[in-house]
């Protein structure tokens, strides 16, 4: 059991802005810990044996989950609307329908004309590379745009609505996401646009406050550089001061509402987030 809470520890380290891992940590050290106490194991073999079965577990729990977001984020979509998301939220990311683009392929398996714009999300193009790939693979239609190309999509109304993931999502309603996510909320806002969060229950978070949540940072080398076949390649001063921040904090007043597998959390998000999943 000290290996397990070890390398549970040393996981929880790695994204300190992410619920769902928290979660998922917790849930499997505390299966380990019952299984060892009620003498369900007795050797190594047989734990690793009964992990497994809870983590397919666990994956079969995520995807019934993300099928229900499918389809209650699917009424808020209309035949001819474009999406604007932010970086990845999709099976890559969750192994199943993803959450963000769930209502997008429950939409195309209904058959309608759909299509999404996917900012790139720099530094390390997760939208560009990631969530335009999928997309495409599975026919919807899509336009990677530069980050700073957000702003004028939301101005022009170029997308009908705004579909996004979270990481972490406090009992008020303020979400974690990706960086650009608070960009686009309230660019969103100001411009009349809806904007959704489509997130399961593990990412809510009923214990922190925002002052509490850390924001996780990464290598400045990842603004400094561009990858290459060949390498990184600076193209800024290698000494460059910069601040690298992974996540950001949206408040709730920017957000239209929340889509989990128990339905769709409408404001005031403080109230209705405990009423829906306190509910069953």
């Amino acid at each position: 059991m000290k290996a397990l809470e070890a390398a549970k520890d040393k996981l929880a380290k790695t994204r300190p802005t992410a619920q769902n891992l928290f979660w998922a940590l917790n849930r499997m050290l505390t299966k380990a810990r019952q299984l060892v106490q009620e003498g369900h194991v007795r050797k190594v073999g047989e734990l690793r044996e009964e992990l497994i079965r809870e983590a397919d577990r666990v994956f079969e729990e995520e995807f019934d989950a993300e099928v229900r977001m499918g389809v209650y984020g699917v009424q808020l979509i209309q035949s001819g609307d474009w999406i604007l998301t932010q970086c990845n939220a999709g099976s890559l990311a969750t192994g199943a329908l993803g959450t963000a683009t769930a209502p997008i392929y429950v939409a195309k398996h209904l058959g309608l004309d759909i299509g999404v714009y996917v900012p790139e999300t720099r530094p390390w193009q997760q939208g560009a590379r990631l969530t335009a790939y999928e997309l495409k693979e599975n026919g919807v239609k899509v336009k990677v745009i530069a980050d700073t190309a957000v702003g004028l999509v939301l101005r022009r109304r170029l997308v009908n609505l705004v579909i996004v993931g979270a990481d972490r999502i406090l009992a008020d309603g303020t979400v974690y996401n990706k960086i650009g996510t608070l960009n686009e909320a309230v660019l969103s806002h100001e411009f009349g646009v809806p904007f959704y969060v489509a997130a399961p229950m593990s990412t809510f978070d009923f214990e922190h406050k925002p002052e509490e949540v850390k924001i996780e940072e990464r290598d400045p080398d990842e603004v400094r550089t561009v990858r290459t076949s060949q390498g990184k390649v600076y193209v800024t001063m290698p000494d460059i001061d910069v601040y690298n921040p992974v996540f950001d904090e949206t408040p709730p007043k920017y957000i239209t509402a929340i889509i989990t597998e128990r339905g769709v959390i409408t404001q005031p998000l403080d109230r209705n987030i405990r009423r829906i999943l306190s509910s069953r």
